[in-house]
Order: structure tokens, then C-alpha cells, then sequence
């Protein structure tokens, strides 16, 4: 999930905690009030049935008669008057059948208070000459609870539109929040090995963002300076390194042309000669594995048909190897012959596709080895198989490391850069490559390219 979409649903979830919170005090202080008014006219009432019912005297009927015409006729409202014989048994009848502990908390406390389905009872101890009395007035409340559930429903509806509101203003606050971030990652995609000069725009203020952009800069930096000594040494070296060797061996090869040097002698000249090729082709795949870790785009590119660099590719191995057999498997070819392309460096494809061929010719001691050549989900897929040694299963995992030789390839000549420095053409090209091994039986090397069309290469 993307941080912008998080960040519209942080901001989302929060508010929505807080309109649920809101709209539900309000839902409770409403009803609360409500039910306080109400309970307090009922306390009015039940003062003026004890007045009118409990000791009767001669204003009894003028407060009746005011109460009948003044005040307002509650719904069901309804008086009982009960004669208390002892507060400390609670011997007295029950004309309504309530909690107990509504009686004990008038007895205790002197008034008590209950409600069900929308049904108050209000009730309240008055001591007299003649005795103790408890007063209940009972009522119902029908506009109280039309009014609340109008308000509840005018806040349920109130709460989805704030809903909505609120996800839309969290949409509008992550899109301008995560906007510098946005312009940030735009500009670091802009950035390649060919212009590591460019620096992303310091952004004025102390914030994250800004400490952002100086942390990026000063990694370009550091990686400009490295890649330019890296570019320097790759250089330098092919001179460097090549041209003292090759003076060597031509060196070398004259001595040996003579006819009048001693056995000895010839003989480490020999070992001399052997060891110097040997270490010049070192040289030349060290310096290609470093060149292969520049970015494509410094490379020559160009369309390549992979159906003839594979039959190049066989050609070469058989002239280095005459004993090799390679079988050619095109039977899976797609009809459309566009679909065969792709773009590379074909001298960089040739000499991955050499390496793993001639592996296979080498470590199969010459057993017939199958390129197969098929297209599948818009990709290029071209497998290698032999039945050869195989690579041990827990070595399988270190194979494209440089220099990393298998424990059962002693009797092979071999450097261990062959295969890392494949891996590092293949990914330049936006490919993969995968292996499949089981030792004295045989490997499968499976190389996976891009159709043409789907690399994106500027010139």
C-alpha cells in the first residue's frame, strides 16, 4: 500500500473516532437534559399530590384546581399515595410493581428516580403528624422520545455526510503531504549512472523533507566519486594490466621459436607461457565483469535476433571445443519473427551465452548438451541442458560468485568468474537467470530476456 493511501486512511480513521465520540456526546448530553427536565417535572407533581392527597386542609382543592388548570397534563400520568407503617421494615404495599431497590432508595435517601420503555417513575418520602407517606408519579414521555430519536436519526445522517467529508479532506491532506515526497522520487528516477552530476533542489526549512534531499545529495556524491574511480580503474587497468602481459608472452614465444635453448629452460618457459595466458585471461574477465556493472546505457545497443546469436554462440563453442555436441532445439519458435528480437549489446549476449554453452560442453565431457529456444508471457526463454557432474546442492547458491568453484570441478580448468560475469550481462539486458542441478545427472541454465518492444532504452 502506498504511504499516501495510508496516510488518507490514518487520517480517515482518526477523524472518524472523533465524529463517533462528538455525535454520541451530543446524543447523551440531549437525552440526559431531557430526561433531568422531565424528572423534574415529575417532582413538582408529586409535591402537589402530597399536598393535596396527604392532610388534606382547606387549600387542598385550590392547588387542585390550579394544578387541573395550569398545569400541563402529563401522558398516563398517574399518583399513588402509600402509607408507610415502618422505615425500618419496609412494611408497606407496593401499587406498582418496581424494583425493590427503588423503594429502599427512597426510604434511604428520601427520592429515587427509574425508567423503562420510555416510562418514568419518580418517587419521594414526605413525613408527617400523622405519619410517613411515599408519593410516586409515574408519566410517559412521547415527544421526549419522538425528539431524540429525531435527533439520533438527523446525527446518523449528520455523521455519514462528516464521514465522507472527512475521508475526502484526508484524500486532499495526504495528496499535498506526500507531494514534496512525489517531486522527490521523480527527480531521484531521473538520476542514472550517466548524470550522476545532478543533485536534487534543496528544499528552504529545517523539516524532514529537506534533511531528505541533503541526505540524497551527499549519497550521489559519495557514489559519483566511487563510480568515477571505478571508471578510471577499468580504464586504466586494460592498459595497465594488458599491455606489460602481452609483452610477456610475445616475449616468451620468442624464446621458444629459438632451437638452441636447454631442455630445462624450455621447459619453464613453457609454464612461464602457460601461466602468463592463463593470467591474461583473468585479466580479461575481471575487466569485463567490472564493466558489466555500468549502467546499459553506456553500452552499444542494438536489436539482436536471438535464434542466430544462438547459432553464433555454437558455432564459436564448437571451434574452441571440436568435440562438443550441441543440439538445437527451434521447434517452439512463435510464428511471428518480431517476437525473437531483443535489444542489447550482442557482443556482451554472445559472451554470456559462450560462457554457459561452453560450461556445458566442459563439465559434461562432451555429452550431448540441448539449447532449446521458446517464448513465453512476453519473454524470451532459452535453456541450456547437459548431463554432466551437476553442482551439489548446497553449493548451488554460491555459483555466481566470483571466483567460487564447485568442490567436484577440481578436474575442470576454470577461474570462477565465467558465471558471475553472465549474471551481470543478463541483468544489464533487464533479464533473468535461473538454475536447476542435481549432481551426476545434470544442469539446466535457463535465461529469460525482454521482447524488443519492451525494453525502454533511450538513445
Amino acid at each position: 500500500m502506498k504511504f499516501q493511501n495510508k496516510l488518507t486512511l490514518l487520517f480517515f480513521f482518526i477523524g472518524t473516532i472523533g465524529l463517533i465520540f462528538f455525535h454520541a456526546a451530543i446524543f447523551y448530553f440531549v437525552s440526559d437534559f431531557n430526561f433531568e427536565d422531565f424528572f423534574k417535572r415529575l417532582q413538582a407533581r408529586a409535591r402537589l399530590a402530597a399536598e393535596i392527597n396527604i392532610n388534606p386542609n382547606g387549600k387542598s382543592a385550590v392547588t387542585q384546581e390550579m394544578r387541573n388548570r395550569y398545569l400541563e397534563k402529563m401522558e398516563d400520568e398517574q399518583d399513588f399515595i402509600i402509607k408507610v407503617d415502618t422505615l425500618k421494615r419496609m412494611q408497606f404495599e407496593r401499587p406498582i410493581n418496581l424494583p425493590e431497590n427503588f423503594y429502599k432508595t427512597i426510604v434511604s435517601k428520601g427520592n429515587a428516580r427509574y425508567n423503562k420503555d420510555n416510562r418514568f417513575y419518580y418517587g419521594q418520602l414526605f413525613g408527617t403528624k400523622s405519619g410517613n407517606y411515599i408519593v410516586v408519579v409515574a408519566a410517559s414521555d412521547p415527544s421526549g422520545f419522538h425528539e431524540l430519536e429525531t435527533l439520533r436519526k438527523v446525527l446518523l445522517l449528520v455523521f455519514a455526510v462528516a464521514v465522507l467529508l472527512t475521508y475526502i479532506a484526508g484524500r486532499v491532506f495526504s495528496h499535498y503531504s506526500v507531494m514534496p515526497l512525489r517531486n522527490l522520487i521523480r527527480n531521484v528516477q531521473n538520476i542514472s549512472a550517466n548524470n550522476l552530476h545532478l543533485r536534487l533542489e534543496e528544499l528552504k526549512g529545517n523539516d524532514e523533507m529537506a534533511e531528505l534531499v541533503l541526505t540524497f545529495n551527499n549519497m550521489l556524491n559519495r557514489l559519483e566519486t566511487a563510480f568515477s574511480t571505478q571508471n578510471n580503474f577499468v580504464s586504466n587497468a586494460s592498459h595497465e594490466l594488458k599491455t606489460p602481459l602481452a609483452i610477456i608472452i610475445a616475449e616468451i614465444q620468442i624464446m621458444l621459436a629459438q632451437q638452441k635453448m636447454a631442455p630445462d629452460t624450455e621447459a619453464s618457459a613453457r609454464v612461464i607461457l602457460s601461466h602468463a595466458e592463463k593470467l591474461g585471461h583473468i585479466i580479461t574477465s575481471l575487466l569485463g565483469l567490472a564493466q558489466t556493472g555500468f549502467d546499459g546505457k553506456k553500452q552499444n545497443w542494438q536489436k539482436i535476433r536471438i535464434d542466430e546469436l544462438i547459432m553464433t554462440v555454437a558455432d564459436s563453442v564448437k571451434k574452441i571445443d571440436p568435440e562438443s555436441i550441441i543440439q538445437i532445439d527451434f521447434s517452439s519458435l512463435p510464428a511471428d519473427e518480431s517476437e525473437l528480437y531483443t535489444e542489447g549489446n550482442v557482443n556482451l549476449l554472445q559472451l554470456a551465452l559462450s560462457n554457459i554453452l561452453g560450461n556445458a560442453c566442459k563439465y559434461s565431457n562432451n555429452q550431448p548438451v540441448e539449447i532449446k529456444l521458446r517464448f513465453e508471457n512476453r519473454r524470451i526463454v532459452i535453456a541450456i541442458t547437459d548431463h554432466g557432474i551437476g553442482i551439489p546442492e548446497n553449493e548451488q547458491q554460491h555459483i555466481f560468485e566470483p571466483f567460487f568453484r564447485a568442490s567436484n570441478t577440481s578436474d575442470f580448468e576454470g577461474h570462477g568468474i565465467g558465471l558471475p560475469l553472465t549474471l551481470n550481462i543478463i541483468r544489464l539486458h533487464k533479464g533473468t537467470i535461473g538454475i536447476r542441478s542435481e549432481e551426476q545427472i545434470g544442469t539446466e541454465i535457463k535465461i529469460i530476456l525482454p521482447v524488443s518492444n519492451e525494453i525502454l532504452i533511450s538513445s
